[in-house]
């Protein structure tokens, strides 16, 4: 496998520093690391079921079915499938308590005839049913909802409807979102340079930057997330993350937050859409200040316990006790479905205005479709992003939270529908399902506005 060979390459360098979160970080973040000229087999998703290899089962269990942090071995494929619905066991993460109040239950209506919709993925002639997909790519856990009603709902390989699944870069659009709430709310003023702020990052490349760049990744951050090389930016962010003891010899920064203190600036703010994690924790840092609460508590507060979430949800975080919030959020399938009716309806949940409607239509009203053609996604043409938001531009005025292994909240204004998605493919980059799975979620949106 190719990102094992890079991190052995890596590793050598960086001994005893990084272990949990360098490795957790190079994989589950990872947008680029496979070589996109080696095919690689891998097991298919049946194959590759948690069940068939009996990690982490007995008191205690073999030495050979253990899976750990500190050597990688609990986030490579297909040990991945198990270690997405096992986080908490693996991490430190601090909790977003779903509260006291009774969960409140979707309506159902399934709809049996989805498995059987066919499309044509991008780039290949022959066509696949909606079934077929969700083996193509890994799926852990599928729910449609659609006028409100659960029309589909399944589970797969370790995921069940009791499990909390990792959310990968899906992180981010909570943090877009929270940020987008406090500016309608005039707690926070996006035209403000972010030392405004968080002065401690005056020295930063963050100095110049509004905090509306900062939502929208337009910095301009001398900052690499390529994988491939044992000195980017991504090894020293990962490490100033990573919980565990630092080395004697370790004298670098010490948690996420210290480490935005130290990141460059290279070319002009708001020129290009640059995806770069350390922006969604700037944008933590952020709104941490402008209300004198933590990200998990806010979201917590405001959100995951006014909507009648059924579980917990969770952050990991690093040793300072900072939530990792450009990528370690955790939750269950139907409290995100939850979530993402709440964004469909304009942020109201059932007749109560949990968020203000100037919230969603930011998020909706997209960003600069020509600063996100600099970004070096040909394959998401006429895109755009905003508020930490993946902004599709088609004619049904779709857009999505994404992160990498397959993580998505799809919401289809136009045919009122929400798609999750939970997922543990093989390889980490989007564009491994993006094929299959956006013309997927097309042609449900087709069939359910054709229904009568």
């Amino acid at each position: 496998m190719i990102l094992e060979k890079k991190l052995k390459m890596i590793l050598p360098f960086i001994p005893n520093k990084t272990s949990i979160f360098l490795v957790l970080f190079a994989m589950a973040l990872n947008l680029g690391a496979q070589d996109k000229k080696e095919k690689k087999e891998f097991l298919s998703a049946k194959e590759s079921e948690p069940n068939n290899f009996k990690w982490m089962e007995g008191f205690p269990p073999p030495d050979n079915k253990v899976l750990h942090t500190w050597d990688g071995s609990f986030f490579e494929f297909p040990a991945i499938r198990w270690s997405v619905v096992h986080m908490r066991e693996m991490l430190p993460t601090l909790r977003v308590s779903r509260g006291l109040k009774a969960a409140k239950s979707f309506d159902y209506k399934i709809d049996n005839k989805i498995n059987a919709i066919t499309f044509t993925p991008w780039g290949e002639k022959e066509p696949m049913t909606w079934e077929e997909s969700l083996y193509k790519n890994y799926t852990d856990g599928m729910m449609i909802v659609h006028k409100g009603k659960v029309v589909y709902e399944r589970y797969f390989g370790e995921l069940t409807e009791n499990d909390i699944h990792a959310v990968m870069s899906m992180t981010k659009s909570f943090n877009g979102t929270l940020a987008s709430m406090l500016v309608a709310e005039g707690k926070l003023d996006e035209t403000k340079l972010v030392p405004f702020y968080v002065p401690e990052l005056k020295n930063s490349a963050y100095a110049d930057a509004t905090v509306r760049e900062v939502m929208d990744m337009t910095t301009a951050l001398a900052y690499s997330e390529d994988y491939a090389d044992p000195n980017a930016d991504i090894w020293n962010f990962s490490q100033a993350g990573n919980p565990l003891p630092k080395p004697k010899d370790y004298n670098g920064p010490v948690g996420y937050y210290e480490y935005l203190e130290t990141v460059k600036k290279e070319g002009k703010h708001g020129q290009a859409f640059g995806y770069k994690t350390v922006n969604a924790d700037a944008l933590g840092w952020i709104i941490a200040k402008a209300t004198g609460t933590s990200v998990n508590q806010l979201l917590e507060e405001r959100i995951w316990s006014k909507i009648g979430m059924e579980q917990d949800a969770y952050y990991q975080n690093d040793s300072k006790g900072i939530a990792f919030t450009g990528g370690g959020f955790n939750a269950g399938l139907r409290d995100l479905a939850r979530f993402g009716e709440l964004i469909i309806n304009g942020g109201d949940w059932r007749g109560e205005q949990i968020l203000p409607i100037e919230t969603v239509s930011d998020i909706k009203r997209g960003g600069s479709k020509a600063a996100f053609a600099k970004s070096g996604h040909p394959e998401l043409k006429g895109w755009s992003y905003r508020n930490m938001w993946w902004i599709t531009e088609n004619e049904n005025g779709a857009f999505a939270a994404r992160g990498v292994h397959g993580q998505t909240i799809y919401i289809d204004p136009k045919a009122e529908m929400v798609i999750v998605r939970l997922a543990s493919h093989p390889v980490a980059a989007n564009s491994a399902n993006d094929a299959t799975s956006l013309p997927a979620y097309q042609a449900v949106a087709d069939y359910l506005m054709g229904k009568k």
